[in-house]
Formats: C-alpha cells, sequence, structure tokens
C-alpha cells in the first residue's frame, strides 16, 4: 500500500467517526434554528427540499417536532403521549394534513367544474366533536379529529365549495376499519390520499356517511364525499350554504384541538389557531407536495 493510500484510508477512517459527531451537531444547530423561527412550517418544506440528507432528517426528527411545537394537543391525543411511535402514514403525512389544504377534483359522487390546487392554510380547528359526526353509530368508539370546512369560490356559483380534513387515532385497530372491511368495500382505484399517498375508501361509496356529517359542515342539499385511507387520514369535499353576518356555528359543546402558533404574546405566527380557515394568496405551494412533506 502506497503513502498515499494510507493517507486516504485513514482520513475516511476518521471522517466517517466524525460524521456521526457532525449529524449530531447538525441536528441540534437545526433544532434550534426551528425553534427560534417557531417551526415555520414554509421553512422546513424548503429546508427539506435541499437535498436527501436533509430531508431525511426532516422526515425521522424535524415533523414530528413542528407536530409537537405547533400542535401539542391533538399530537399527544394521536401519539398516546409516546413522541417516538410511529404515526400512521408518517409524521410528514400529518404535518402535510395539519398546516395543508389538499387538492382536489371530481370524483364519482362530487362533480367539480374544474380542479383545485392545494395551498397551506394559515388558521384551523380540529375537533373531536365534529368527528363524531362523521362516525357510523356502531362506530362511535372511534377517535377521529375534523376540522372546519375551508372555503373556496367556484366561478359562479352561489354556495362554496367546502374543503375539510382529518385523522383517526389508532384506524388500524378501528371500528370503521372492521366496518369497511365486513362490507367488502373496495378500495378506489384512482383517488390517492393527499398527505401520504395510500390508497383509499370512498365513505360516500360504502354508504357509511352519517346524516349528521353533512348538517355539522353546513351543507345545504347534503351534497359531500370524502375517503379515509388505510393509514386514517380523512379528506373530502361538499357544498356549502351561504351564512348570513348573524349565522353562527352549531352551539354544541365543543372538543376542540386548536394549532396553536402563537408567541405567548398573543400574536400568531403564521400556525394553526383556534377559529376558521383563512387562505393566504401569497403562499407558493410549487414542490412543496413531494418535496417538502412527504
Amino acid at each position: 500500500m502506497s503513502a498515499n493510500q494510507r493517507v486516504r484510508l485513514s482520513t475516511s477512517i476518521s471522517g466517517g467517526s466524525g460524521s456521526h459527531e457532525s449529524d449530531f451537531f447538525n441536528e441540534r444547530v437545526l433544532l434550534l434554528v426551528m425553534e427560534s423561527m417557531k417551526w415555520d412550517v414554509q421553512v422546513l418544506c424548503r429546508t427539506a427540499s435541499v437535498c436527501r440528507r436533509l430531508r431525511a432528517m426532516a422526515k425521522r426528527l424535524l415533523w414530528r417536532e413542528l407536530c409537537l411545537f405547533r400542535a401539542p394537543r391533538i399530537t399527544e391525543t394521536l401519539s398516546n403521549g409516546v413522541h417516538s411511535s410511529r404515526m400512521g402514514g408518517g409524521w410528514p403525512a400529518l404535518a402535510k394534513l395539519l398546516f395543508f389544504c389538499g387538492d382536489c377534483e371530481s370524483s364519482r359522487n362530487f362533480v367539480l367544474s374544474r380542479p383545485k390546487p392545494g395551498h397551506f392554510v394559515t388558521e384551523t380547528r380540529f375537533s373531536k366533536t365534529s368527528g363524531r359526526s362523521f362516525l357510523m353509530k356502531r362506530c362511535r368508539g372511534d377517535l377521529l379529529f375534523v376540522s372546519d370546512p375551508c372555503e373556496h369560490r367556484v366561478g359562479d356559483r352561489e354556495d362554496d365549495l367546502g374543503v375539510f380534513r382529518g385523522v383517526f387515532r389508532g384506524f388500524r385497530e378501528s371500528r370503521t376499519r372492521a366496518c369497511l372491511i365486513a362490507r367488502q368495500a373496495a378500495l378506489e382505484e384512482r383517488e390517492r390520499c393527499p398527505y401520504c399517498g395510500a390508497r383509499v375508501w370512498s365513505m360516500t361509496t360504502a354508504g357509511l356517511v352519517p346524516r349528521n356529517a353533512a348538517k355539522r359542515l353546513g351543507s345545504h342539499d347534503g351534497t359531500l364525499e370524502y375517503f379515509v385511507c388505510v393509514n386514517g387520514h380523512l379528506h373530502g369535499t361538499c357544498w356549502l350554504a351561504p351564512l348570513s353576518s348573524d349565522e353562527g356555528v352549531n352551539g354544541e359543546d365543543e372538543e376542540e384541538y386548536a394549532m396553536d402558533g402563537s408567541d405567548g404574546t398573543g400574536n400568531s405566527s403564521g400556525g394553526v389557531t383556534d377559529g376558521y380557515y383563512y387562505d393566504d394568496p401569497t403562499v407558493n405551494t410549487n414542490g412543496f407536495g413531494d418535496d417538502g412533506f412527504i
């Protein structure tokens, strides 16, 4: 072995042992940076899009920490307080579901004049009370969070398009999944989950949509369609009746889980808080759907 080869081998070995230490410090630096920025979801998307190494670090660590910081109560509930546990569909998929209104297009039970692109949301609310309205009576033992619908104007229609999303806790052991299997409900051929990419069941086609679901959403004609993927993520659409200024939401006691991005002074840092959706037209989401979250 030549002197040059020995030098290269020695450098390779020492660099290998030092790389683990370097990775550790890189993770600590990234965590501190993200904490100082209040875990800005768009910054994390861009960070995860830079290279494979950062993408892997985000998938393994950063998305979970973002969920714990920005949505602590719902994350604690979904993970049963075990933060090291595997989340159904992965932590990036949960983060995307919490902070991103997915795109949608026509399905067999719901017709749109044109597809709707996805976008980040600045405020939202997930509710267990709303979730119960989407569960058949025999499935009421399941735990499901469903968001308020995100409202979108569609052409000259008087009513708005409502896009909603949700997530089950422990879907693999849920009664809803057992009902789908017992009914031999077929997975959709073309539709995929916009959050984890998994195959989905149409709850409308399976006949598992309770009457209360349309009422809860404020759909004036009961027209809605929603899907649940094999990992327990829910997404759907409905037509929303326009409300007058003196009309409010249902007066039931709510069990809300607000995603709070406040800085402790009451100022929102672009997080998800207790309230309704507000679109941010300045957000450019190109590439984030695939490169950032998933």
